[in-house]
């Protein structure tokens, strides 16, 4: 336990040391250097950024713990994702720097108005706060307390106290990495982010890759790693299946509804990821950038769904909670000092991720509101110290929200499902916006406000419930987003814009695209679909299958 805490805090410190090293002379102070890192990210800090906000706990606890559920089927989520980054970069990236902006909002408003801005700069807020700051920081806080056996380190505290042991640990582990991540966000600004993302993911691959590795040799026994896949696949022979039934969490059909949209709004359209592209210093290195992420993200099923599926094989009997495994495989396999690394990897991705979406969270408010709405005149530095006071805020409200999510069943399941009620309506507005150039601002306002409205009355109120309860819900959101398409493409026919929208170039960066960006979008799809193939036994899907 000492050589764990031990080296734990080693390559925490470490990261932290060369991320201060490498930023401590950047632009702090200007709205442009905090929220765009000075519009000079190169394409190995926008890979690692990109990659490593992905990477987060409630991706490595949340995602390992469906496939602890479901088996391999939960895969579709990495390698649909690789699907929806070439779209990023041959469509959607072009036209976001041309148009110069930091924000999602800020292009809604160049394209449609100052509304349609103030209502997703709202909507995303309320996301953030509400769904994903929280889950970012109980997903993190579970990992932490399964790695470094939290609950073992307290003693008899809790007891004194009268409060049970997992519960403090909880509490504790979530507002450590709230209030460290708040630092790192509010201080340092984009740049900052990128890099500490950028260092942290390097160890978080090869940490995660070892979880595999090390699992896999503590399963096959003297038979060593090769051993450990081949009792894999014959205890799991029916959930060895990238294909899956219509009673997983990921349904073959629902690939091509909610699945695929979910993927293609996160990588395209969610601010908390794609803002380290709007800082890329020319549109070929953001291509490179994100075509690099999506090469690396092949590589997820090896360390976000595989430990899932021998956690199964070790642990099925113990009856433990599926968000639990992922924790309990890492202490269980890892030697003292690579559980310190890894722990240190781990809190480094809990800390990407919180500090990604707080960075986001403010500029979405300084830019979008403090500078737009509250206050017009305000200067460089008051719109800066705006965001750093909003960050707290809200950073405040996730730490005690965080720890009140520990009832649900499945976290990764809840976080998709949440993340429908702003992913689909701000997904279908931004692409009519890009492909309508008559649409007029009324569409995008109606289709906001129409979808915020009707996924969770669908979720949550009688009758709708019963009735989207009768088909899955990834195809619920996918049938809201086709309507959304169709309400506000008619509106568009009935009451079009006067003009035509042209997309005004703002000079912000060269606007050259990589030349090898299509070449190499094309052969990351075509490995999309092999390694699915590769994987996949259709024979479920037949009525004739038992």
């Amino acid at each position: 336990m000492f050589m764990t805490l031990l080296s734990f805090l080693f390559f925490t410190g470490l990261v932290g040391f060369l991320t201060w090293l490498l930023t401590r002379r950047d632009d702090h102070a200007s709205s442009q250097g905090f929220f765009l890192a000075g519009r000079s990210l190169t394409f190995p800090l926008i890979a690692g950024s990109l990659l490593l906000t992905n990477l987060s706990t409630e991706q490595l606890v949340g995602l390992n713990g469906a496939a602890y559920l479901d088996g391999l089927c939960v895969m579709a989520w990495e390698v649909v994702s690789v699907i929806s980054l070439v779209f990023m970069a041959w469509f959607f990236l072009p036209r976001f720097l041309k148009s110069g902006v930091a924000t999602v909002p800020q292009y809604l408003e160049i394209r449609f108005d100052h509304q349609t801005q103030v209502i997703t700069n709202l909507i995303f807020l309320s996301a953030y706060v509400v769904i994903l700051l929280p889950i970012i920081l109980y997903t993190g806080a579970k990992g932490m307390i399964g790695i470094l056996d939290v609950t073992a380190m307290l003693g008899s505290f809790p007891a004194r106290l009268g409060i049970a042991p997992d519960t403090l640990a909880l509490w504790l582990i979530v507002w450590l990495v709230g209030i460290t991540g708040s630092i790192y966000a509010l201080f340092g600004g984009l740049r900052t982010v990128a890099v500490s993302d950028t260092l942290n993911g390097i160890g978080l691959l090869i940490g995660g890759l070892m979880i595999t590795a090390f699992g896999l040799a503590d399963l096959g026994g003297d038979a060593g790693l090769l051993g450990g896949i081949g009792v894999l696949r014959e205890q799991q022979a029916s959930r060895f299946n990238s294909v899956g039934t219509a009673n997983s969490s990921v349904p073959f059909s629902t690939i091509f509804s909610g699945v695929f949209l979910l993927t293609l709004f996160y990588w395209t359209t969610n601010q908390q990821i794609i803002q380290r592209t709007f800082g890329a210093s020319s549109l070929a290195e953001g291509q490179k950038g994100v075509l690099l992420t999506g090469g690396l993200k092949l590589l997820g099923p090896l360390y976000l769904v595989l430990p899932g599926m021998i956690a199964f094989s070790m642990f099925q009997a113990e009856g433990i909670k599926a968000d639990d495994a992922y924790g309990l495989l890492v202490q269980r396999t890892l030697p003292g000092p690579f559980t310190g690394f890894f722990a240190a990897a781990m809190i480094g991705a809990i800390l990407s991720s919180f500090n990604s979406a707080l960075n986001s969270a403010c500029t979405l408010f300084s830019l979008g509101l403090f500078k737009n709405v509250f206050a017009k005149q305000a200067s460089d530095r008051s719109v800066v110290r705006s965001g750093v006071i909003f960050g707290w805020t809200i950073a405040i409200a996730a730490m005690i929200i965080a720890p009140l999510l520990a009832q649900t069943e499945s976290i990764f399941g809840y976080l998709q499902k949440m993340n429908g009620i702003y992913f689909i309506p701000i997904f279908s507005v931004v692409l009519v916006g890009m492909l309508s150039r008559r649409a007029p601002p009324l569409a995008a306002k109606i289709g906001l406000l129409a979808g915020f409205l009707l996924i969770p009355a669908g979720y949550f109120l009688p009758p709708l419930d019963r009735i989207v309860a009768s088909m899955h819900e990834f195809h619920f959101l996918g049938l809201v987003f086709c309507w959304l398409l169709v309400l506000m493409l008619v509106i568009g026919e009935i009451k079009p814009r006067s003009d035509e929208f042209i997309q005004p170039n703002s000079g912000a960066v060269d606007l050259t695209p990589w030349p090898s960006a299509k070449p190499v979008g094309l052969l990351l799809i075509l490995l999309v679909f092999a390694i699915y193939i590769s994987c996949a036994n259709f024979s479920v899907l037949t009525p004739f299958s038992h």
